[in-house]
């Protein structure tokens, strides 16, 4: 079983046209497939070539003041590379936003990329299966239904918090699927959202948008552990498992089974 990387970068502001976006912080998370829960994680400032770019003030607490004591792309591209390449990789609007940033990055010093073995973009998958039910598929969005607190837009905060959100709307998927008649969908199809990008500009000013458009379509690349309709097969497994085990109180079967979800 391949090892899955939740990663998420956080750059520069948009400052016209043509002007490239800079890293500021990346965080990534090593997941354990089979249980879906951290093994190990690493975070860290990094400093730009040109430290004018970074706002004075932003609400993630990254300041021109803390990137120019940290390390350049150069420094940790090692570290970086190693933690990423030959790996699942993971995240929210990654393949449109983080997955290019790093890519940028290595160019920028002249050094080829970290491969991933599969891809799972859990924007594109949540656009697909979840629907509007939080309102849009925004990170934020979906946490504060769930629950989960505020979004930080910090690298290793978000990251947790991503596969918090990928579990929970997971277990909800599989209960509608399970039991329809006491749980309804409450899913009103795919939508065109906003994502973390106008979210970041609406709360945090000069932090607007930093992430790409929303995916046109979902997209799940063969390699990952996670297959191609995933949410489909964790649908028909749950309905198998309540019929193999019919008698049992709904709610004991689900935890029972609940192990296997996701592999």
């Amino acid at each position: 079983m391949g090892e899955i990387v939740f990663f998420d970068v956080e750059t520069t502001a948009p400052a016209g046209e043509g002007r490239r976006l800079q890293l500021l912080e990346f965080g990534a998370m090593l997941v354990c497939p089979r249980k879906l829960t951290e093994v190990e994680s690493y975070c860290t400032l990094i400093r730009p070539a040109d430290l004018s770019a970074v706002a004075t003030k932003r609400c993630s607490g990254i300041t021109r003041e803390a990137v120019a004591a940290a390390p350049t792309f150069e420094e940790v591209a090692d570290r970086i590379f190693g933690i990423l390449n030959g790996t699942v990789w993971a995240g929210h609007n990654i393949q449109r936003f983080d997955c290019h940033r790093i890519k940028e990055a290595f160019a920028d010093i002249g050094r080829p990329p970290p491969e991933p073995k599969g891809l799972i973009d859990s924007l594109a998958i949540l656009t697909h299966g979840f629907g509007r039910r939080a309102g849009d598929l925004k990170m934020a969005t979906l946490a504060s239904y769930f629950g989960l607190g505020q979004q930080k837009h910090r690298s290793l905060d978000d990251v947790r918090m991503n596969l918090e959100v990928f579990k929970n709307c997971a277990t909800v998927l599989l209960l509608e699927s399970s039991l329809p008649q006491v749980f309804p969908n409450k899913s009103l199809g795919n939508l065109g959202m906003v994502t973390r990008s106008r979210a970041n500009g609406r709360s945090c000013g000069v932090e607007a948008c930093r992430k790409s458009p929303q995916p046109a379509s979902p997209v799940i690349h063969r390699a990952s552990p996670y297959k191609k309709d995933n949410i489909r097969k964790v649908m028909e497994r749950a309905k198998e498992a309540l019929s193999s085990a019919r008698g049992a109180a709904p709610l004991n079967t689900l935890l029972r089974h609940s192990r296997s979800l996701l592999r």
